[in-house]
């Protein structure tokens, strides 16, 4: 089996890219490949894409390579414009085209700076040393990039977020999504939200902030990463929560499943049977649900039978979210839905 190609962060590339413009400025030469060390010691080398050396400004771009990660980077060209700045001033970061401005509080950097975030500016400082110099990071067709990103919606606008921590792509790690939701929660957080929802899509997404007036700094965009909403919310809890997905998605979560990717859980129809008998369903009913092929089939045995099936499994999921909360204060509700947005059970 051959195994998936890593990839480099957006970090990695906007510092490989600052240190070659850099040396462009000092020396009038550009090194390529450039070399840069990554915080956990890798030492890649990037080839340029683009350099333009001017008078007082040096330029060079990389493009970004993300492995077999399907990173909506990738491809993207990063550039770095690197220009001498005052003395004393050390390194000053600006966005430059297509890479976004932070535009409200939660966010690991102060509003009104430049998306580029803690690591990749500590590993550029550490490129150019001691330099004062004005460092400008670009991406060609970031904003529109953005538009498929969080970034909208966490106050980053004008385009994308300088990101990495380690500067590598770990192919389907989904890392970035999840840190994604823990943003999301920062920024909920700081605007003072009290009630956040974390939906499994776009459907239940508009169900849930339709029903409780939720405004969209307080719509996580979970996904199948119920448990990352969940852990992050133990450590900083946020009053309620509302959980909000297809019956499939919530049947999952009810058995326990924290990731509910169809790769890694499954519907338990056992599960769902004994649901049924547990709160009184026929035998009958409850033989023909272990027997389902999908959840939504399961959804429709229990309508014909007048049995509530989408309340059953609510109830579990929630019961299961607040063990893995373990008594942090945060209500939690669940909503489900069918394939058309219709809510099918509330706990």
């Amino acid at each position: 089996m051959t195994s998936l190609r890593y990839g480099w962060t957006t970090g990695a590339c906007a510092t490989a890219a600052a240190k070659a413009a850099h040396t462009a400025l000092l020396t009038g030469e550009f090194p390529d490949p450039v070399e840069i060390i990554l915080p956990r010691g890798q030492r890649p080398a990037f080839a340029l894409a683009v350099e333009e050396l001017s008078d007082g400004a040096a330029m060079a771009g990389i493009v970004k390579d993300a492995g077999d990660d399907p990173d909506v980077t990738h491809g993207a060209l990063v550039r770095a414009t690197v220009r001498h700045g005052a003395p004393g001033t050390g390194v000053v970061f600006r966005a430059g085209p297509g890479v976004g401005t932070v535009t409200r509080p939660g966010l690991p950097l102060d509003v009104g700076e430049p998306a580029i975030n803690p690591v990749p500016r500590r590993m550029m400082r550490e490129v150019l040393g001691d330099a004062d110099a004005i460092v400008e990071i670009s991406v060609d067709g970031g904003a529109e990039l953005a538009s498929r990103t969080w970034n909208p919606r966490l106050g980053i606008l004008g385009g994308l977020s300088i990101l990495g921590t380690t500067g590598v792509v770990v192919p389907y790690s989904c890392s970035a999504w999840i840190d994604s939701i823990r943003r999301g929660v920062d920024v909920a957080r700081a605007a003072g939200r009290a009630h956040v929802a974390g939906a499994t899509g776009s459907t239940s997404e508009k169900v849930a902030a339709e029903l409780h007036g939720l405004p969209d700094d307080a719509l996580l965009d979970m996904g199948d990463f119920a448990g990352a909403v969940l852990k992050y919310l133990r450590r900083h809890p946020v009053p309620r929560l509302t959980l909000a997905g297809g019956i499939g998605k919530m049947a999952k979560l009810a058995a326990g499943h924290l990731d509910l990717h169809s790769k890694r859980s499954q519907v338990d129809f056992g599960l769902l049977a004994q649901l049924l008998e547990d709160a009184g369903g026929d035998a009958g009913t409850a033989a023909r649900v272990r027997s389902a092929g999908t959840a939504l089939e399961a959804l429709r045995i229990c309508a014909d039978a007048g049995l509530p099936l989408g309340d059953l499994v609510a109830a579990r999921a929630r019961e299961v979210a607040s063990d893995v909360l373990r008594g942090a204060p945060v209500e939690v509700d669940v909503v489900v839905i069918d394939r058309g947005g219709t809510i099918v059970g509330r706990a």
